[in-house]
């Protein structure tokens, strides 16, 4: 008896690794498909489906609303293959301008309230998308995006939004997805804006630098957030935690006693709840100092009135509130969306490189779209030239041709046409044969390939696509950008890294060769009349010390280079360095361009100013152009740097100093002319501004010197030429005029003379230290040299050797070996005086 075969028996399935894989689906699908918005276009799917949805019917904020129902079933029944509860729950959070920073529908009807009440059912309610929706739908029938096939592959859908508003920011997303979750704090637009813009301009930028642009999240229901350390390491890491805080308002009452209005509510706070809670702690008399809790809320705003008993203090019952209540509450920040199919944790600056890359792409594909479009329709016209130029022999061949196959195949024969341009003039209407119809062709076909040729070069140089980018973000600020609603306040308690550096005197000392660094006051020990003194670099024969302040670890100091910039560093940033060592140079310090250099260093201890008094940075250029700006204008630092003066390219700044309102200011040019003026004469300008006229120069000259007088009369003007020559003058020998001015005479550029190298404000105490281009540092002592008029030619300093020139002047500020010589280096040669004409 044969056996007959038994069935095969299905493969062993171990339940284990059918269950992990079969989760792991599960979980997939709802992280990418349900819980996660897109990095690119901020939404998720349902809110993506809507949206498209609502376009597909045309329901457009210029169109006639349409019933929320009817949007919700062409959702479902079309793209998204869930519950109709869940599509209406996303239609009305996109509608709420308390939900959302900038509401993607717009909603009639009940849509709901801040006071949790629901919204109507969709048979009640009508809505239509805003106006801001047409730019997250633009170019969308353009090839931007592509399309997949929707649940059961009747139709397409997009697989993202071409998005030109930075919609996951400015009105960020929550969600809860398998083992992880979302929530970004909507955004202000405009200030969301100008961080694109500037990383656009700089594609190095920080967080920190970011930070200026986009100060943190801006809720629709306003109120305060606590503190800017939350929004730092948010920013930074992609994770954080803010603190919100109603604002609140005390108002006095006729009888006297005081009133506590609240105005704004945290974000995602329901009001109901909040005014239950506050009337549970009264009577359960955990609050004592309140009588009565009223809400006044209308149309206008949100005014909850909590009316306080007699002689009770409205701030101390506002801290109790803000510790019992939800007026202040917590906030947690996930910066985590979809990126390439996967989910990140992002921090600031990835968002926004993510969204102009997004950007980048659609221009791209749009431009390719258009410029494929324009020259199938260029193709067409060329065809319709040659019918033209051709006209009688053309429509003789049509006339004699018995079909339009074989009118066509003749035209294609006899001209060489394509069969599109052949078409094309077959269905050419008769009344585009007349004379101005036939111009139009041409004129048209002219402007098209003008268009062809501007979008070859955009699609060739990523540069104009990122101008055509920057062009659309600038146009959508105007149109969409608003205030802030959430103002950012310091909080009590926070610690910023400063606190934790202790307040301590520190000598900041700088060389002239440019190397800085820090030493606590106490290694400059004190010593008596006559002492040798201690060295406080070490001894380098081409390099000196030639700028010293002693400033706490808390102060700032502002770098100012020659090309316009500003840089600010605390001095717990200058690197400490031992007494001996020359210190960082400062090109690795700041993030200096090739060629820029330093010109100033001004240490300030705080950016507030007294009311009553002023205080002003005062620039000068070498083309002689002077700018007064309020240090205010310098209170918000910027690690890469700010422009502190706009000027020509042949233009760089000279010199820049602090100036208190009533000081006096003296130029001096190359060829010896200066002019000194008061202040007054500046008024203050914006950092941006380019400045006024300090000097007239003339032709071939420039300026040299730059001195903030101190008003001390022992102090003197030292002008120094390059042979050699120089010369001590008191500052009134320079009488006062306008700015603007031509000047008196310094001291005469003569052939003995040569051109003027710098000044310098002195007293008999300085040392001034003189470098020539043959490298050689001459270091003279103020005494050995006396003062004289204004109107004499000068006295020799030293004697130079054959070509050597004096380039550069300084003072010393410390001297480098500890000791002072016996003898001065240099002789003053006292020449005969001649008056100046």
């Amino acid at each position: 008896m044969v056996e007959t075969d038994k069935p095969a028996l299905p493969p062993t399935i171990s339940i284990e690794k059918e269950l992990r894989k079969s989760y792991l689906d599960y979980a997939m699908s709802v992280i990418i498909g349900r819980a996660l918005p897109d990095v690119r276009d901020g939404l998720k799917p349902v809110h993506r489906r809507v949206l498209f949805a609502m376009r597909e019917l045309n329901n457009y904020y210029n169109r006639p609303f349409l019933k929320s129902a009817r949007i919700v079933g062409d959702v479902i029944g079309k793209y998204h293959p869930h519950g109709d509860s869940a599509v209406y729950d996303t239609l009305v959070r996109m509608a709420q301008s308390f939900s959302m920073r900038y509401p993607l529908v717009d909603g009639q009807g009940n849509f709901g309230s801040v006071d949790g009440d629901p919204p109507a059912a969709m048979r009640y309610t009508e809505a239509r998308m805003t106006r801001i929706d047409q730019d997250l739908i633009s170019d969308l029938d353009k090839e931007t995006v592509d399309f997949v096939p929707n649940y059961d592959n009747s139709m397409t859908e997009p697989l993202v939004l071409p998005a030109r508003i930075p919609n996951l920011l400015i009105n960020g997303a929550a969600g809860i997805a398998v083992g992880m979750a979302t929530n970004i704090p909507p955004h202000n637009l405009r200030e969301v804006i100008d961080g694109l813009i500037a990383m656009i301009e700089d594609p190095n930028i920080t967080v920190s630098a970011l930070m200026e642009h986009i100060s943190g999240p801006d809720f629709p229901t306003g109120a305060y957030i606590c503190g800017r350390a939350g929004i730092r390491e948010a920013y930074e890491t992609g994770r954080g935690s803010l603190m919100l805080r109603s604002r609140c308002e005390v108002e006095k009452q006729k009888n006297g006693r005081e009133s506590i209005i609240i105005t704004e509510i945290p974000y995602q706070q329901n009001k109901t709840t909040l005014i239950e809670r506050i009337a549970l702690l009264v009577k359960e008399k955990k609050i004592e100092s309140i009588s009565e809790v009223r809400d006044e809320s209308d149309r206008q705003g949100m005014r909850i009135v909590l009316d306080l008993k007699k002689d009770e203090n409205a701030e101390v019952v506002i801290n109790q509130l803000y510790k019992m209540t939800p007026l202040q509450r917590g906030y947690g920040i996930i910066l985590l969306s979809i990126v390439n199919n996967r989910p990140e944790i992002l921090n600031l600056r990835q968002i926004l490189e993510h969204f102009i890359l997004h950007r980048k792409t659609v221009v791209y594909r749009r431009t390719a779209h258009d410029l494929r479009k324009a020259e199938e329709k260029a193709h067409i016209l060329e065809g319709l030239k040659i019918a033209i130029t051709n006209l009688d022999e053309v429509v003789e061949l049509i006339k004699s041709s018995a079909n339009p196959n074989e009118a066509r195949e003749g035209l294609i024969n006899r001209f060489a046409l394509s069969a599109i341009q052949a078409q094309a003039i077959l269905e050419m209407r008769l009344h585009r044969l007349t004379g101005l119809e036939r111009e139009k062709i041409i004129e048209e076909y002219q402007a098209l390939m003008k268009e062809i040729e501007w979008l070859r070069r955009v699609l060739a140089d990523e540069s104009l696509v990122l101008q055509i980018i920057r062009q659309e973000f600038e146009a959508i600020r105007e149109q969409y950008g608003d205030e802030r609603r959430t103002e950012i306040i310091e909080a009590p308690d926070e610690i910023l890294p400063e606190d934790m550096i202790a307040r301590e005197d520190m000598v900041v000392t700088v060389t002239h060769a440019g190397y800085i660094k820090r030493n606590p006051v106490d290694l400059y020990r004190a010593q008596r009349r006559g002492g040798k003194g201690i060295r406080g670099a070490g001894g380098i024969d081409d390099d000196f010390i030639s700028w010293m302040h002693v400033a706490s670890t808390h102060d700032t100091l502002l770098f100012f280079t020659n090309r316009g910039r500003v840089f600010w560093r605390k001095v717990y940033e200058i690197p400490q360095a031992g007494r001996l060592a020359r210190g960082k140079a400062v090109v690795n310090l700041l993030d200096l361009a090739p060629e820029e250099k330093l010109a100033a260093i001004l240490p300030v201890q705080s950016f507030e100013v007294p009311e009553g008094r002023e205080c002003y940075i005062l620039m000068a250029t070498r083309k002689g152009v002077v700018k007064k700006t309020t240090i205010q204008e310098f209170s918000r630092p910027v690690r890469r740097g700010k422009i502190a003066l706009t000027f020509r390219e042949d233009d760089e700044i000279l010199a820049a100093a602090l100036t208190y309102g009533d000081n006096e200011i003296l130029l001096l040019s190359r060829k010896g002319m200066a002019v000194r003026f008061h202040e007054g004469d500046i008024r203050p300008m914006g950092r941006g501004a380019t400045g006024v006229r300090g000097i007239n120069l003339g032709s071939a000259d420039e300026l040299v010197g730059v001195s903030v007088l101190s008003g001390d009369p022992e102090t003197s003007i030292l002008v120094v030429t390059e042979n050699g020559y120089g010369k001590r003058t008191l500052v009134d020998e320079y009488r006062l005029i306008r700015r603007g001015g031509k000047g008196v005479m310094a001291i005469k550029a003569s052939e003995r003379n040569g051109a003027v190298v710098g000044m310098l404000q002195v007293t008999d105490e300085d040392q001034v230290m003189m470098i020539t281009n043959a490298g050689q540092i001459i270091r003279m002592p103020m005494t050995d040299l006396r003062v004289i008029g204004r109107n004499t030619q000068g006295v020799r300093l030293f004697n130079l050797g054959a070509e050597e020139k004096v380039v550069a002047l300084d003072r010393l500020a410390e001297s480098v070996n500890g000791e002072d010589e016996d003898e001065p280096e240099t002789e003053p040669e006292n020449e005969p005086e001649n008056g100046e004409k």
